[in-house]
């Protein structure tokens, strides 16, 4: 068989993907990813399969896993993204302008109340901080994390302290509900 009757990596890409579509579709649709991005995610898999493709064995299983952990990555990074936006807004609104005495006393009293029934991990990270300022690499030596582990201890930690917000509402006290 000459080189001119082999088939050619981008004609057994177009087969692959034809064959493939319904279940590329489908892990997409299963990991949310929003339709503009659906594209670059899957341009991105398929360039990584056109590159790799004389080490591939099983270029359908290749493929779909290569989707799958960019599909994982895509929604790392987007939360990663927020976790970074939302220290920011917590930093910059404890720098800010301060509310009214009475307000600011009653809120640092709630926040206080629902601190008070975290775990002592948590109530130690987010003292370290956000109170007294301690960078990521900072923290993970203090408490004994790896470094890789803060931002998702941290993001844990005030998760849990909003739910204890929500949970206790106004004055600190169990919120009521109807």
């Amino acid at each position: 068989m000459s080189a001119l009757d082999q088939p050619r990596v981008e004609d057994s890409v177009v087969i692959l993907l034809r064959r493939l579509h319904p279940r590329l579709k489908a892990l997409l649709a299963q990991y949310r990813i929003p339709h503009p991005d659906t594209e670059d995610l899957l341009q991105q898999a398929l360039l990584a399969l056109v590159y790799q493709h004389p080490n591939i064995q099983h270029p359908e299983a290749w493929l779909m896993g290569t989707l799958r952990n960019k599909c994982r990555l895509y929604w790392r990074e987007r939360r990663r993204k927020l976790y970074e936006t939302v220290d920011g807004a917590l930093l910059e609104g404890l720098a800010g302008p301060q509310a009214p005495g009475q307000e600011e006393t009653e809120l640092r009293h709630d926040l206080a109340n629902a601190l008070e029934r975290l775990p002592e991990h948590c109530r130690s990270l987010l003292s370290l901080r956000f109170s007294q300022g301690y960078e990521v690499p900072e923290l993970a030596e203090r408490l004994g994390y790896r470094p890789s582990s803060i931002n998702k201890t941290t993001t844990r930690c005030i998760a849990a302290l909003a739910r204890y917000m929500v949970y206790l509402g106004p004055g600190g006290k169990k919120a009521e509900h109807d």
